[in-house]
């Protein structure tokens, strides 16, 4: 097991898996604004030294992971395991091999959870495990690392990660932002089904706007998913406004 573990980025998400990798490893932990108080089993540290951990997590959005890496990337040696847990996987994959040091290596992850779905624990939430540039001794290492933390790995490429996440996650965090456009309200006559709409919308809206953004944007199968959503929605719509039509 690694013996330091370093975390940067310590937005909501951040500090809740900061917090989890506190139960396997000495955490450090940094970001570009300093958080003026932190959970007891945190340490803040320079930036140097969250980089020169053994292993290093990313935990920062999607759309900022390019400029982090650029700012950083001189600061990772290859004595140290780098990780991302961004929300896509072809995006963040590309970049660390594109500006990580060849010898670093890398393995992309994604939680399948956060704060909210997780507030119960972790056993048996799923965790995507990507192995972009890494030796068999690391990639057993950390798959067995995080099974006994509980989670419930699922060996994926960052491809196909993507093409099933753009429905799995992507449709879901789309419908849950519509679902709170149109202001849905708890009502006593409620059906499970609607009650379970509410869910969706508590679920995804928690989130950072820029997270839905970013889910949307930068899996290059999201937009495939809205335009196949969009012509169900006009099929569906159309057989009502024509019921000959069914």
């Amino acid at each position: 097991m690694a013996h330091t573990i370093g975390v940067y980025g310590l937005g909501r998400f951040g500090i809740f898996w900061a917090s989890l990798l506190a139960t396997v490893g000495n955490v450090k932990v940094c970001s570009r604004t300093k958080k003026d108080s932190l959970p007891d089993n945190l340490t803040w540290a320079e930036e140097s030294e969250v980089l020169g951990a053994d292993a290093v997590f990313f935990c920062v959005s999607i759309s900022s992971f390019e400029e982090v890496l650029k700012k950083t990337a001189s600061l990772i040696t290859p004595q140290s395991i780098v990780f991302d847990t961004c929300s896509v996987k072809v995006h963040p994959a590309k970049l660390m091999q594109q500006y990580l040091h060849p010898d670093v290596e890398i393995i992309a992850t994604h939680p399948m959870f956060g704060p909210d779905s997780a507030k119960n624990g972790v056993k048996d939430l799923p965790m995507v495990f990507s192995p972009v540039r890494a030796s068999k001794k690391t990639i057993s290492l950390w798959h067995g690392i995080f099974s006994d933390m509980g989670l419930s790995m699922i060996d994926m490429t960052p491809h196909d990660h993507d093409k099933e996440a753009a429905f799995t996650q992507g449709i879901t965090h789309y419908m849950g932002r519509v679902l709170a456009d149109l202001s849905l309200k708890p009502s006593p006559i409620a059906t499970l089904g609607y009650r379970k709409l509410l869910e969706i919308v508590e679920q995804t809206c928690n989130d950072p706007w820029q997270l839905f953004l970013d889910i949307q944007n930068f899996n290059p199968y999201t937009r495939d998913m809205r335009i196949r959503l969009h012509k169900s929605l006009e099929k569906i719509y159309g057989i009502l406004d024509n019921p000959e039509n069914q």
